[in-house]
């Protein structure tokens, strides 16, 4: 990607109504943007998209409204092309939360090639595409965190081999994206290096600041303005504020601002240079608290998509669409639902895992504002594999075949990163003896929301095991958070691969060194965070109930006293280490924790906001954020696989247990 300067520049002023603006010619010596102003820098757009021209936009969208964009006079600007009355088709594939879900290996049914299905249609629709019809590429953010192929990352340089979700979009001819929250989960230094070297498109962020080592304006953007078949496509990133992981010890300035404000400064500005503004929001479907979703119950969204829509509704006269993500939301399926129409802005997500790919398409003619604009809108569905059907067997058709995805990108971009893996995925790393089948997914999912798990009991007995070998000694207990239990494993050899799915998400350890005091207030906090009895038939527990609940490891052992409602729920004749804690409320405890309830888990709240995900009453959260920790830098997972490791089977003898730590009283 290459930038330009001049010693003057061109002008676009932006106002309420960017519609009835003019591009208008200054000259000043200074190419720089000044205070509220953006400047353009044209880049080389993805070779493998449809966009002719990239233009980014350069300078700090949060220091107010921007009231102008500049570019060096003599180069190439967004100007207006299309002619009055002429149309162009705009078609917006899109994908959201794909969390590296890019080919799902399975040794009974066979792998499934979600991402190469995608490119499959993708390339389809490009090639059937009239000469009018522009097919944009788009992900809504969330590339990263929650498959096998997470590990070509690494966690530090040295360990890095690719960022395989930006490497499989390249190639795929994603034309731009937006970073998710899950972007961060490996660090921003990781991510930047990810950018770097597997990026050729352009990704968005208009909200994201501080960080020490992801830079806005040379990793990230807050906007672009695309040109293709004389269209120019404004383009807008937003961030959650929400789940984002700021405040970590290696990032401590990493911020992300209101996406309603950066929104709010930057639409009338891009406006002005666009025929039509697509807004890339990984902030989440609905607004304050919400339910959709992978959410069984409401969960934390804040200034999500109802917001930004009904605030941008009035900036501009322009076709807007917003593409969302990070609630795994399925959004106008089988074409447009009215609710997802507000202010004149279309919303719309396609769910998570690469399980749809969203596809939307309107018809645009400069003058016409939003007249007549959408022409459909829809969600292609992917399919399974599962090579043991037959034809004739139940289930047989709707079943992925050679013949439904991209076998050629499969070859070329997919296979190389997966033999990249091989050893790692196949590794065994322990045989599971569990007659009773306590550790299986079936078991631990009907149990991690409502009461002990011999999962979770295992995972954290086994993390206080390897705590001899912390450099710092051997901790007293260990916690682990219920909806970070995405998995269960069957008897017999256990792979690498098959631990991965138990635990996807990108955690180190951190240990709290906390007095008895404040271990009963966690306890307490705990307990009005259980799934109670009359919520447990209408909850869908194989989607997240976003509260914080949390499992301990067999040095505390305690009962939950549900009382009459959430709000009265306490922990009741707690031990610790073999003693009652009313005894020790001054002694000092280690405590062994991930990294997502260190931070304070975000919308599941340990951070002193009221309790989500259904919990009634607006109870404040306890916040752990200021505890004293010693930051590991131990991977949470890896050090649960060593342990496996060491033991060598996993079986009752060895730690698959329900031994009463929690019951209720």
């Amino acid at each position: 990607m290459t930038s330009f300067a001049s010693p003057t520049r061109r002008t676009f002023l932006a106002g309420a109504s960017a519609a009835a603006l003019t591009p208008m010619l200054v000259f000043r010596a200074n190419a720089q943007a000044g205070p509220r102003e953006l400047s353009l820098m044209e880049v080389a757009p993805n070779p493998n998209g449809v966009i002719e021209r990239a233009f980014l936009l350069t300078g700090d969208p949060l220091a107010g409204p921007i009231e102008r964009i500049v570019a060096a006079d003599g180069a190439p600007v967004p100007a207006p092309t299309l002619p009055e009355g002429e149309r162009r088709v705009l078609r917006i594939l899109h994908i959201n939360d794909m969390h590296n879900h890019l080919t799902e290996t399975n040794a009974k049914r066979g792998d499934t090639h979600r991402f190469s299905q995608i490119v499959r249609m993708v390339r389809s629709a490009r090639a059937e595409a009239a000469d009018n019809e522009v097919t944009l590429f788009v992900s809504a953010g969330d590339d990263h965190t929650g498959s096998i192929f997470d590990e070509l990352m690494g966690w530090a340089p040295g360990e890095f081999v690719a960022d395989a979700g930006y490497r499989a979009a390249s190639a795929a001819g994603v034309d731009i994206a937006v970073l998710g929250n899950h972007e961060f989960d490996r660090g921003a230094e990781m991510l930047r290096l990810g950018i770097e070297r597997d990026a050729t498109f352009p990704i968005l962020s208009a909200n994201i600041h501080g960080s020490a080592h992801l830079q806005r304006d040379r990793d990230y953007h807050a906007a672009a303005i695309l040109e293709a078949k004389g269209l120019r496509i404004g383009v807008i990133g937003l961030t959650t504020s929400v789940d984002t992981r700021v405040g970590t010890e290696a990032d401590p300035d990493l911020a992300v601002a209101s996406p309603v404000t950066a929104l709010e400064n930057l639409m009338p500005a891009v406006a002005a240079v666009s025929d039509v503004v697509l807004i890339l929001s990984h902030c989440g479907y609905g607004a304050g608290l919400h339910q959709s979703g992978r959410s069984a119950f409401v969960r934390r969204i804040d200034d999500g998509d109802f917001v930004l829509a009904e605030r941008v509704g009035p900036l501009t006269d322009r076709p807007v669409v917003l593409v969302g993500g990070h609630t795994h939301t399925v959004l106008n399926e089988t074409g447009i639902d009215p609710d997802n129409v507000m202010n004149g802005v279309l919303i719309t997500q396609a769910n998570a895992n690469g399980t749809h790919l969203g596809d939307i398409a309107m018809s645009i003619a400069a003058e016409n504002g939003r007249r007549g604009w959408f022409t459909s809108v829809s969600l292609h569905p992917t399919k399974r594999r599962d090579d043991r059907l037959a034809p004739g067997d139940d289930g047989y058709d709707a079943a992925e075949k050679d013949a439904d995805y991209d076998q050629q990108f499969e070859a070329e971009v997919i296979a190389p990163m997966i033999a990249a893996l091989d050893g790692k995925l196949a590794e065994t790393i322990g045989t599971v003896v569990d007659p009773e089948g306590l550790l299986s997914r079936e078991r631990t999912i009907a149990d991690r929301y409502l009461r002990e798990s011999a999962l979770a009991n295992f995972m954290n007995d086994a993390l206080v095991a390897r705590s001899s070998t912390f450099a710092n000694g051997a901790v007293d207990l260990a916690l682990f958070n219920a909806t970070g239990l995405a998995a269960g494993v069957d008897e017999g050899p256990l792979t690498f691969r098959e631990w991965f799915d138990v635990m996807p998400y990108a955690d180190l350890v951190h240990v709290a060194t906390i007095t008895g005091r404040a271990l009963q207030a966690m306890l307490d906090s705990n307990a009005k965070r259980i799934l109670r009895p009359d919520e447990v038939a209408g909850t869908d527990l194989n989607g997240f109930v976003s509260r914080g609940f949390l499992h301990f490891s067999s040095g505390l052992r305690y009962a939950i006293d549900l009382g009459g409602s959430a709000a009265e729920a306490r922990a009741v004749e707690v031990e610790v280490l073999g003693r009652p804690l009313s005894d020790q409320m001054d002694r000092t405890f280690t405590l062994a924790i991930n990294s997502y309830i260190q931070l304070g888990a975000f919308g599941e709240a340990w951070n002193g906001s009221a309790i989500s995900g259904g919990v009634a009453g607006e109870i404040q959260s306890l916040d752990i954020r200021g505890w004293d920790y010693n930051h590991t830098g131990l991977v949470y997972r890896n050090e649960i696989i060593a342990h496996i490791r060491d033991l060598g089977t996993v079986s009752p003898e060895t730690g698959i247990r329900l031994d009463g730590r929690l019951r209720m009283a």
